[in-house]
This record gives structure tokens, sequence and C-alpha cells, in this order.
């Protein structure tokens, strides 16, 4: 592939942050994710009225052009409100300031080592992978492997299958705006594939930087530069994961926050509810330590839906206070803190 060009500061068109949440502005750079010339090559060689799908498919790429976005923060972006938000991924979050100080002040590109999140269910791993990528400045592929069978769902199927499509690293790179997307592989531990193929073989020269530079589709079959993908996988049990894989990737437990700080978030929860929604106004600045502390019983992920309930329930009994009768009342109280069976 050809060398990135100069970079630039990205305008931010996002809304204004509060002074805690703000990042720095993203610089860009241009990098060009595919070669022209290959996909003209390809384009030349389908037989007329054939392939009508892939033929789109090259028609698009040579439309849209093979320059992409490949975005760093301006800085060493501000990540308090990430430790406040996550006090239970400290450690990550430490790891990946490490990585981002190396790249401030310089012109080398930001290089993130591929990441695996492993911890309990629920205890907020694909939200940090989506904080990343908004702290990032850049995209966002997501893919879960307990969903998919299909051994192709990163890497491509053939175009001679019927319904065959590209892979998902392959539209997340042609089709979005970044060279360098964050892109998570969600409980990569319950991927299956069918018969011989492995839905996870395509990872073993994806988390490669000198392989992930030529990476091929194998319905497109045109090289492509995914060297700069920022992988973050999750997984609950590291057994089921290939040693090659784990040998390739950070590892981290990342286990269900302590009771101070599971109120902690619960708290900050409430708030950012309760500001989000014009009906945040009719209840309470803060809810009761006992209420806090009920819903700090939950796994992270549900304590929104517990918030979204609770406070449905206190709007129909006509009440600005949130009360323990209002949270759901049963099945909903998180397991202990172990989670390797």
């Amino acid at each position: 592939m050809s060398p990135s060009h100069d970079l630039v500061p990205l305008p931010c068109t996002a809304p204004a942050l509060p002074v805690d949440r703000a990042r720095a502005i993203p610089i860009a750079q241009s990098r060009p994710v595919y070669r022209l010339h290959e996909v003209e090559k390809r384009l030349d060689k389908l037989p007329p009225r054939e392939h009508e799908t892939l033929r789109s498919t090259y028609e698009r790429m040579l439309e849209k052009g093979p320059d992409r976005f490949q975005v760093k923060p301006g800085g060493l972006p501000a990540m308090e409100h990430l430790y406040e938000e996550l006090p239970n991924f400290h450690e990550v979050l430490d790891d990946l300031r490490r990585q981002l100080a190396l790249c401030q002040d310089s012109r080398d590109a930001l290089e993130i080592t591929p990441m695996l999140l492993l911890g309990p269910p629920g205890v907020g791993k694909t939200h940090f992978a989506r904080e990343v990528a908004q702290l990032l400045g850049t995209g966002l592929g997501f893919v879960s492997m307990s969903s998919l069978t299909a051994g192709w769902v990163l890497s491509g199927a053939s175009s001679q299958w019927k319904g065959a499509r590209p892979g998902k690293v392959f539209e997340t790179l042609v089709d979005g705006a970044y060279a360098n997307p964050v892109m998570v592989v969600d409980e990569i531990d319950k991927a299956r594939g069918e018969h011989a193929y492995d839905p996870l073989g395509a990872l073993y020269s994806l988390l490669e930087i000198d392989t992930a530079q030529a990476f091929t589709d194998e319905f497109a079959e045109v090289a492509i530069d995914a060297s700069q993908v920022v992988w973050v996988a999750t997984a609950n049990d590291d057994r089921a994961i290939p040693e090659p894989i784990l040998n390739r990737v950070n590892v981290f437990e990342v286990r269900m926050p302590d009771a101070d700080a599971a109120r902690s978030i619960a708290r900050r929860l409430y708030a950012s509810i309760r500001s989000a929604h014009d009906w945040g106004r009719r209840f309470d600045p803060e809810p009761s330590e006992a209420v806090l502390a009920r819903v700090g019983e939950l796994a992270p992920r549900e304590m929104r839906r517990a918030w979204m309930t609770a406070f449905g329930n206190a709007r129909l009994a006509r009440r600005a206070a949130i009360e323990i009768a209002d949270l759901p009342a049963a099945g909903v109280r998180r397991g202990p803190i172990g989670f390797m069976q």
C-alpha cells in the first residue's frame, strides 16, 4: 500500500462535551486500504451479466476510492471519565493510556496491541470497546461470534458460493470512513464453524501487522490493508480460544466491580439517564442510598434496564423519588464475582 499522506486535524462535528468528557480533536492522515488497479483488473475479468453482486462490490470500491482516514487523538486525551465510569477496567485503561502516550506529539501512527477482555457476562466489555472508538475518534465494526455459525464471517465467502458476501473486515474498511476502526469480536470463545471452516482462522493473519497489510477477503479477492485496525475481542472463558489467538493479544481479566465501585456506576447511570431525557426533571437529582445499594447488586449491563424500569414505575405512581419497589423484582441480581466454570 502507498504511504500515508500528511496529518490534518479533523473538524469536530459532534456536540460540545462537558469539560470532564472532553477529548483531543483527532488528527487524521489519508491512508489507502486497497489498490485501485487491482480492483479494475478484477472487474475487467468478470464475464458479462454474471456475478452481479461481485460486480457491484468492485464498482462501489472504484466509486469510493481507496483512501480512508487514519486517525489518532491530537494529544493525550482526557480519560478521567472512563476511569470513573469503568472502575473495573483500570488495568486496560492504563495500558491504553501508555500506548496513546507513545504517539503523542509525533508523526507516528497510533498502534494499539490487540486486546482480549476476559470476564463474566454483563461486566461492560462491549461498552468499553465502544468507548475506545469514541475516545480515538474512529469508527466501529462489530461482530458477535455467538450468533453466527459461518466460518467466513470475518474473511468473506468465495463468490462461487450461493449467497456469498464479503466478510466483516472488508465491509468495515471498504464501506467505512476509517483505515483504523475499532473492530469488536464479541464472545470470541463461542465461535462455531461449519465443517472445515474455522471462523477464527482469519484472525491468525489479521492480528499480525505484517500479514494484515495484505489481507485478502475471499469474496472480493482484492488485498485489503487491515494493519491499522484496533482489535478488541471479548470472552467469558479463554479455554475455548485457540492458543495462537491468545499469543497474539494482550489478555485482561475484567471482574465485576466491588460494592463501592458498583454504587458509583449506578449513581452515574442514574444521573446520565435523568439528564438525557426531558422527563428526567420530574425526578430527584439523586436516588437514595438504599436504592443505589440495590441497583449496585446488578451487573453493569443490567443497571440501565433496572433504572428505566424504576423511572417508569415511579412516574406511574406520580413520585419524584425512586423506591426499591420500583426496581425489577426477581432474577436480575448479579452472580458471584468468579466467572470461570
